[in-house]
C-alpha cells in the first residue's frame, strides 16, 4: 500500500490523517506529498493503521503523537497531563507582562509545565517555580523544562500544602469545569485526566482554594492570575473583590471570551 492509499482509507479528517501518518513514518507532511506513491512496509502500515484507528475512536491527536505546540514551543504530553490549549497562552502573556524584572513566579497545578516553561523561556531574568499534586505530571513537566533548557523548580504540592515563601506573581489554570458538565464526556476531554478538568463540584471550588491561600504566598502588589471557564469571569471577579483584592479584572482570549481573571494583593 502507498502513502496515498493509506490516506484515502484513513476515515478521519484529512489534516489529522496527515499529521498521524507523518508521525508514524518519521517524516514531514511535505515528504508525504513527495513520497505519496512510495510503497509502505507491513510494519509501517501496521503502526500507521493503529494510530488512525485510535483516532477514529476519539483519542486526542496530542496523545497519539506525544506532543503539542504551545506559545511557539513543542511540549511533550501524555495522558497524565492536560493537553495545553492556545486559550491558555493569554495567561502566559499576562504573566510575562506583569512579572517585574528579576521577579519570581509560581505556577500552581502545572501539569505539562506549559505555563511555567513558557514564562521561563521568555523571561530568562525571572525565577520560576511550579507545583502539581501528580508525580507523573511533574515528570512530564521536568522533561519539558529540560527540552527547552529552562530552569524551573518543580515540587509536589496539593495547591498550598507544601508551598513556602512568597513570590511576585501567581498563575494557575486550575480544574474549573463543573461536575456533570456534558463536555466532560465529549471529544478530547474524555481522555484527559479528570482531576485536571473538574473540581468535582461547582467549578469554583479549587479557584476559591487558590484565592484563600494566595495572600500568604504573594508579595504585596503582586498579581494573582487565574484561567477559568467561559461563563465564570463575573463570579471569579466577585470572589476576589469580596476577599479584598484590588483591581480585579478579566481579559478576553482571541475568541472574545473572558478567559483569565486577576487582581492585585493589597498591602498589609
Amino acid at each position: 500500500m502507498t502513502i496515498d492509499g493509506l490516506l484515502r482509507q484513513a476515515g478521519i479528517d484529512p489534516m489529522e490523517a496527515r499529521i498521524l501518518l507523518a508521525h508514524a513514518l518519521g517524516c514531514t507532511r511535505v515528504q508525504l506529498v513527495t513520497r505519496s506513491r512510495d510503497e509502505l512496509t507491513p510494519q509501517q502500515i501496521s503502526h500507521a493503521g493503529m494510530l488512525l484507528e485510535r483516532r477514529r475512536q476519539g483519542e486526542p491527536i496530542a496523545y497519539l503523537t506525544g506532543e503539542r505546540e504551545f506559545f511557539g514551543l513543542r511540549f511533550e504530553v501524555t495522558p497524565d497531563v492536560l493537553i495545553p490549549r492556545h486559550d491558555t497562552e493569554l495567561l502566559v502573556e499576562l504573566a510575562i507582562e506583569r512579572l517585574p524584572r528579576g521577579g519570581t513566579l509560581l505556577d500552581l497545578g502545572t501539569g505539562s509545565g506549559a505555563i511555567a516553561v513558557a514564562v521561563a523561556h521568555e523571561r530568562r531574568d525571572a525565577s520560576v517555580s511550579a507545583t502539581d499534586a501528580s508525580e507523573a505530571a511533574l515528570a512530564v513537566a521536568r522533561r519539558n523544562a529540560e527540552r527547552h533548557r529552562v530552569a524551573v523548580r518543580f515540587s509536589v504540592s496539593d495547591w498550598w500544602e507544601q508551598v513556602s515563601g512568597r513570590v511576585d506573581l501567581i498563575a494557575s489554570n486550575p480544574p474549573y469545569i463543573p461536575a456533570g458538565d456534558p463536555h466532560l464526556s465529549q471529544g478530547d476531554l474524555r481522555f484527559e485526566p479528570r482531576s485536571a478538568l473538574t473540581d468535582g463540584g461547582s467549578g469554583l471550588t479549587d479557584i476559591a482554594a487558590i484565592m484563600a491561600g494566595a495572600p500568604a504566598h504573594l508579595n504585596a502588589g503582586g498579581w494573582l492570575l487565574l484561567e477559568h471557564g467561559y461563563d465564570q469571569a463575573a463570579a471569579v471577579r466577585s470572589l476576589l473583590e469580596q476577599a479584598g483584592w484590588q483591581q480585579a479584572q478579566s481579559w478576553r482570549d482571541l475568541a472574545g471570551i473572558e478567559r483569565v481573571t486577576g487582581a492585585i494583593r493589597p498591602p498589609e
